[in-house]
């Protein structure tokens, strides 16, 4: 194509240096794994799942040298599923992300579309489940991802910047518009994050604050509700409600030789509950805020150039409501990843979680790995294998 464009360009005289300095590229993942569920609303479940470590997806990623070290960008990005070939993201058609604006080696990006939130960015890589444990099923998520550090809920209409490196350092910002006639402020969001990259070091440090998270956070995809709940599970169904959602998290990460030792800490607050009118949803349980304080660590280690092996742990404490003791959650992942070439590996996970204490609804709280089927005891162990290419 580029001997093409400079041929045409030499018959007629017109200058196209600015194309032949473009690029386009076609990529993708293909993720397929066997799961087991111990406790699948009280069965045990078997399932050919996708998307996996990885979500499966397709997308087009491009850029155009405009000279002056600017170049214009764009990203359109798809998430399927390989069992069934339906789409993802809720039938979203470029449900993963998909965003256009400039870059520049010194003034760093700026872009603007559907996006990741910012403390993905900054945060989400240096927990296991950003990273890991089953990042596109979601499995090793925080209980619901509700601190969002497995980036599962990206946000719409959202204008974002990302500094370049200075000695290591870098910051983003990010604005959502709600879009809403009469009312700016509805359904905004915005969110700032920094980090530091240098030698074995990586930091990160976020923050979140969006207004009704049931439909600005939750509600972004095509066949989500414009007026009912859109969060689902007990670990959070019963916060649809909330007026806010805020999210503060912390992370850090160090290298030792051939493996890693990573810990991360969340807070996140859904604040005025009852304020957001729900269509067809039950009367909040508690006026007030619930709040949830996570802890993480993290290991990992290549015991061969292709084999790496991984562990982590979290525990996550949830505030009391209505004189009710908060959800309590202990979780543990572990898995192993072989690496038959550089696009393709086979991989083993396992996720084991603990429940106590009351849950969103205010019923005993029971087990349930995030985006897994809810357990029907206080127990639930999640067991995976697959196969990952990457092209």
């Amino acid at each position: 194509m580029k001997k093409m464009i400079i041929a045409f360009s030499a018959l007629t005289g017109i200058a196209f240096n600015a194309y032949a300095q473009s690029s386009v590229t076609l990529y993708g993942i293909i993720d397929e794994g066997l799961l087991v569920n111990t406790n699948a609303g009280g069965h045990r479940q078997y399932a050919l799942t996708s998307g996996n470590v990885s979500g499966s997806r397709w997308g087009v990623r491009g850029s155009e040298d405009l000279g002056g070290n600017l170049s214009a960008i764009f990203v359109l990005e798809s998430g399927f599923n390989g069992s069934t070939g339906s789409l993802g993201q809720n039938g979203t058609f470029f449900g993963r992300q998909v965003y256009v604006g400039f870059t520049s080696p010194t003034w760093g990006t700026a872009t603007l579309g559907r996006q990741y939130p910012t403390e993905y960015d900054y945060v989400g890589p240096l927990t296991a489940g950003g990273d890991w444990a089953a990042s596109g099923a979601g499995f090793g998520a925080h209980p619901a991802d509700l601190d969002n550090l497995d980036g599962t809920y990206r946000f719409n209409n959202s204008v974002k910047y990302r500094s370049p490196s200075y000695a290591g350092f870098s910051f983003g910002a990010q604005y959502s518009v709600g879009g809403v006639a009469g009312n700016f402020t509805r359904n905004e969001i915005y969110s700032l994050g920094t980090g530091y990259n240098a030698g074995p070091v990586t930091i990160g440090a976020a923050f979140t604050y969006a207004k009704n998270p049931n439909f600005s956070v939750f509600g972004t995809r095509t066949n989500d509700s414009a007026t009912g709940s859109n969060m689902s599970g007990p670990v959070i169904s019963g916060f649809a409600s909330a007026a806010t959602q805020q999210i503060a998290a912390v992370g850090a990460s160090y290298k030792i030789g051939a493996g890693s030792i990573s810990a991360a800490y969340s807070n996140t607050v859904y604040g005025k509950l009852g304020s957001t009118a729900i269509a067809g949803g039950a009367a909040p349980l508690t006026r007030g805020s619930a709040v949830f304080n996570i802890y993480e660590t993290s290991a990992k280690y290549y015991l061969t150039p292709t084999l790496q092996v991984a562990a982590a742990y979290a525990y996550t404490q949830g505030s009391s409501l209505a004189g009710q003791s908060g959800a309590k959650y202990n979780q543990v992942d572990l898995g192993a990843n072989y690496f038959l070439s550089k696009r393709t590996d086979l991989y083993a996970l396992a996720f084991f979680q603990k429940a106590s204490g009351h849950d969103s609804t205010g019923h005993s709280a029971v087990a349930q790995l995030a985006f897994a089927s809810a357990s029907t005891s206080d127990r639930q162990l999640i067991g995976l294998v697959g196969i990952r290419h990457k092209f």
